[in-house]
């Protein structure tokens, strides 16, 4: 594979404020690239520089082997970008919107019709083609930016939280189509804040306050240990059992799931104590215990430890 996606040194300051401190990012060819964070975590400028609609206050980017710096129009011709807001015409069709595209990419004759003809079958827009893209649910918006950014057949495809406030089939039908294009040998970067998204990725950059925190496949983010143990209290009457744990000295959180207490204990806590102590608080009151077990964490609670001691780091100036 061949990075088509290469950022070094990536900054972006407005004013005294660092949205994006020094980041480096490589995205190969056929590659879906997860960028996670929470909101104002600096995705969107980031990916906004490597649009090249941005311009860095520092690094170099180059993106399907162009220098996104100095060339970014350049590379428009190769690049698909979907944001998270719709940015086409409310007041045009569907059709209208993809044939505006169409003319803004060059697409001209029978390639041009090949293209509208393969966007509305692919993502499914032929039964709205005439109707107007203001009022059509969200989902069907996703799908028409999505199709506008493909028309021209681009080697790297910027996703900006794509799926956002779509409906969890409508999420599940774009993930389909992210593979698809990966397996055509399109590069993806797509941002998301759905820690269930995370998994679906190639490989994944964790942001924190312009910073990378973490970066890894989803397997490897998986096997880092955690200072913070996890264990799972598997009970009927679980409300009532967080209702008791609540106070107790050991316990940094609890996580109450159908018919289970996913509990995190602080840092340095000796785990044996920490479940016989649980344990007997639960039993005390004569509440059932179906199981109490240590259990391996899952991406969500790799990112929470991961963001925590990055805080901690920035509070104590690190």
């Amino acid at each position: 594979m061949s990075a088509v996606i290469q950022a070094e040194d990536l900054t972006c300051r407005f004013g005294a404020f660092v949205a994006v401190d020094h980041i480096q990012i490589t995205v190969q060819a056929g590659e879906v690239f997860g960028l996670l964070g929470a909101n104002g975590a600096g995705k969107t400028t980031a990916i906004r520089m490597l649009c090249g609609m941005l311009p860095p206050t520092a690094g170099s980017i180059q993106v399907a082997g162009i220098d996104m710096v100095r060339r970014a129009r350049h590379a428009r011709g190769h690049i698909g970008y979907v944001a998270q807001r719709f940015s086409l015409y409310d007041d045009l069709t569907v059709l209208e919107n993809l044939k505006l595209q169409a003319g803004l990419y060059g697409l001209r004759g029978p390639h041009r019709q090949a293209r509208l003809h393969w966007a509305l079958e692919r993502l499914a827009l032929n039964r709205v083609a005439d109707s107007q893209a203001g009022p059509l649910p969200l989902g069907y918006k996703r799908r028409l930016a999505l199709a506008a950014a493909l028309l021209h057949e681009p080697q790297v495809l910027f996703l900006d939280e794509p799926t956002s406030g779509v409906d969890p089939l409508a999420r599940q039908q774009f993930w389909e189509l992210i593979y698809t294009l990966a397996e055509s040998g399109i590069g993806i970067l797509v941002t998301t804040h759905y820690m269930d998204e995370a998994q679906f990725c190639d490989r994944l950059v964790l942001m924190q306050a312009g910073r990378i925190v973490l970066e890894g496949t989803p397997a490897d983010l998986l096997q880092r240990p955690l200072a913070t143990p996890l264990v799972e209290l598997v009970t009927p009457v679980y409300v009532a059992c967080e209702a008791l744990l609540q106070d107790l000295p050991e316990i940094l959180e609890i996580l109450p799931l159908a018919g289970r207490l996913r509990i995190r204990l602080h840092a340095g806590v000796e785990l044996a104590a920490a479940l016989a102590q649980i344990r007997a608080v639960v039993t005390a009151r004569g509440l059932p215990v179906s199981s109490l077990q240590p259990v391996a964490p899952e991406l969500e609670d790799v990112f929470v430890a991961v963001l925590e001691e990055a805080q901690v780091r920035t509070r104590i100036g690190w």
